[in-house]
């Protein structure tokens, strides 16, 4: 005993504090900020994967935005289209605003071809985001399985934001090309143009916001087509300044495409195609459950901080419960198969000692009819015995006490599943937990 208490000793200074269970507990996340780390270090490989997968999705939405950064660059080439001059034969006296005519002719093109193209990015999105959201909730995953298992839960729910955001994308635009037309072309009305452009880019800019909760939404909850986009408008006017932070940090990365320096711009590409997609959902889908934990979750009755560690009960919610570990369904469970299992027989009724002259009838090496009714007989005369004792020392205080302890345990039991039932609510149709 003493040897092994020395080797205990000596493991803990050579393993340090890492080996005590305390210090195992006090490493895990109990905050979003920490858990959004501890996936980003601890889950970067499964990180990578799904952003692959996610950009495979995209691959029609950038061929059509890099189409379209090369047919602009070529009308650029073979301008001016600012002023007056001969262009071929017979002469146009006049090409003013033929530029920007020509950009709204190719934007109605290139913007419409985005609704196909977004209805296959949401393919990626719904199996990204359900396998992001369960890494948030701390739950084992199998990124292929998960992400087809994403896809059929969540698709509808997410092309439907898609598609909103595509709209609003499509019509600020094609409002912004009309616009630039009408004052290229010298209108009375540019300033209420210039103004309609920029209230367009505004309202894109919100629709953005909005996609966003949809997407969080849809892939957290149960909710109707209605109920989705108005459930996504009250949390984007609900959490308007923290939506605004976490939107452009979730986005953030892309501003590397904004600057014309090829360095600046790679840094972006090298970025995107490791783990830029990824990165994006995990700040995105961090700061909504956050943001549920916060304002819809306990008003539906559903558990909240879900995948962090609470140092008051040194659990880890995994959702299915919300309680101390005492109270939780699988220590109930635990209980009452230590109340069943550990009431020991032997110690909850009386049982005789040998310590009397009572004797077993043994059977000679050649036996008779009358040798074995002997044998009953004594067999029934000691049953008899024990069940006489047993009666008789039934109401001793040992065996009482020992006894009521496991009724009033049985009884608590009991009276606290009674007390759960009556306490169950079912959530509200409108946002059901998935």
């Amino acid at each position: 005993m003493a040897d092994r208490e020395r080797k205990g000793l000596v493991a803990r200074w050579l393993e340090g504090k890492e080996r005590s269970e305390e210090y195992a507990r006090s490493t895990l996340p109990t905050n979003r900020v920490s858990l959004f780390w501890d996936i980003l270090k601890g889950r970067f490989g499964r990180l990578m994967l799904v952003n692959l997968l996610v950009l495979l999705t995209f691959l029609p939405v950038i061929a059509i935005f890099i189409w379209r950064y090369l047919a602009i660059n070529t009308d650029l080439m073979i301008g001016p289209y600012d002023s007056s001059f001969l262009l071929g034969y017979p002469a146009v006296p006049d090409a003013t605003g033929l530029m920007e005519y020509v950009r709204l002719n190719q934007d109605l093109v290139f913007f419409g071809l985005l609704f196909p193209a977004g209805a296959i990015a949401a393919v990626g999105i719904s199996g990204g985001m359900y396998i992001i959201r369960n890494l948030i909730w701390t739950e084992g995953i199998f990124v292929a399985n998960d992400f087809v298992r994403g896809i059929r839960r969540n698709y509808w729910n997410v092309l439907e934001a898609v598609l909103v955001l595509v709209l609003f994308l499509f019509l600020a635009q094609t409002s912004s090309n009309l616009a630039d037309f009408q004052v290229a072309l010298g209108s009375d009305l540019s300033g209420w143009l210039i103004a309609s452009k920029v209230i367009g880019y505004i309202l894109l800019a919100l629709s953005v916001l909005i996609c966003l909760w949809m997407i969080s939404l849809g892939i957290n909850y149960k909710q109707g087509v209605w109920a989705l986009f108005r459930n996504a408008v009250v949390m984007t006017v609900g959490t308007f300044p923290q939506t605004i932070v976490f939107a452009v940090l979730a986005l953030l990365p892309a501003i590397f495409f904004f600057f014309n320096i090829t360095i600046l711009m790679a840094i972006g590409l090298i970025f995107y195609l490791l783990i830029g997609f990824s990165f994006a959902m995990l700040i995105w889908m961090d700061y909504s459950q956050w943001a549920f934990d916060k304002f819809v979750n306990p008003n539906i009755g559903v558990s909240t901080g879900r995948g962090l560690y609470n140092k008051e009960t040194k659990t880890v919610n995994t959702g299915r419960q919300d309680k101390p570990a005492e109270d939780s369904e699988a220590m109930r469970e635990y209980r009452r198969m230590i109340v069943a299992q550990g009431k020991s027989k032997l110690v909850s009724r009386p049982i005789k000692p040998i310590d009397d002259d009572l004797e077993l009838y043994q059977l000679p090496d050649s036996f008779n009819r009358e040798d074995l009714q002997k044998l009953k007989e004594s067999k029934q005369a000691m049953e008899e015995d024990v069940k006489q004792y047993a009666e008789e020392h039934k109401g001793d205080e040992q065996y009482v006490e020992y006894n009521r302890q496991f009724e009033e345990r049985e009884r608590a039991l009991r009276e606290e599943d009674e007390k759960k039932k009556k306490k169950r609510k079912r959530p509200p149709k409108m946002l059901n937990k998935r």
